[in-house]
């Protein structure tokens, strides 16, 4: 798959700082028409921060039967160091790699990380978003920045995540009882479908099936330490 290629990721973090700020005015945080989410990805990026590599890995899923289509993943060199705020800087360039190698453009794209709820409101679902030009949304298990009423215990049940004010996101409840997870707006969706999105990724754990299945393919990455020869031959 193709992306804009926006920047350049030789920088320092001042200037990532300025460039959160100045692409942050392009950010779309609503909805392309109705929404018809049929094939949505999921992207993981994994590392120890004392080491130069990283593990990217996506893996696209078709609703509502949770069909596994394809995944992509890559082991790749650091080229931004380990700052919190930017770790999209840290962390895009192995994901684009692994984007490149994708045949199949998704409906929607979870990054795990956070989009608006975000210290600068950017954070690497915004930032990805932008990159690849296609509705995205963040999902944590943890909160950045804001706080948050605990949502009723039910599934599916929702509370403001706000920040100074602002409404940053959602505290979301994709399993009864279980801890809420933390939804974010990234590129070209609203808060309230970035939520459901979320809710209808959850089957039946905490964690959205397409993230879940991203994690696993990134730890296997990881497990074997060198890149797969082709897309998705390493996790089939």
């Amino acid at each position: 798959m193709e992306y804009r290629r926006l920047h350049g990721w030789d920088v320092t973090p001042q200037e990532a700082i300025r460039l959160q700020r100045d692409l942050r005015a392009r950010l779309v945080a609503r909805d392309d028409g109705q929404p018809d989410f049929h094939t949505i990805a999921a992207m993981d990026v994994s590392y120890d921060k004392r080491s130069p590599w990283l593990f990217a890995a996506i893996a696209v899923m078709r609703l509502p039967g949770f069909q596994l289509v394809e995944t992509a993943g890559v082991r790749a060199r650091a080229m931004f160091p380990y700052v919190p705020g930017l770790l999209s800087f840290r962390e895009s360039p192995a994901g684009l790699e692994a984007w490149e190698k994708l045949r199949t453009r998704p409906d929607c794209l979870i990054c795990d990380g956070h989009g608006v709820a975000h210290p600068r409101r950017f954070g690497i679902a915004c930032h990805f978003g932008l990159l690849v030009n296609l509705p995205t949304l963040g999902f944590a298990k943890s909160v950045l920045v804001g706080n948050f009423e605990s949502p009723g215990r039910t599934r599916g049940s929702v509370s403001d995540l706000v920040d100074a004010g602002e409404v940053i996101g959602a505290a979301v409840r994709t399993r009864e009882s279980a801890a809420p997870v933390f939804v974010s707006v990234g590129y070209r969706i609203s808060l309230a479908t970035a939520v459901s999105t979320i809710l209808a990724c959850a089957s039946g754990y905490r964690i959205p099936e397409p993230v879940r299945r991203a994690h696993a393919l990134v730890n296997r990455l990881r497990e074997s330490g060198t890149e797969p020869p082709s897309t998705g031959s390493l996790f089939e």
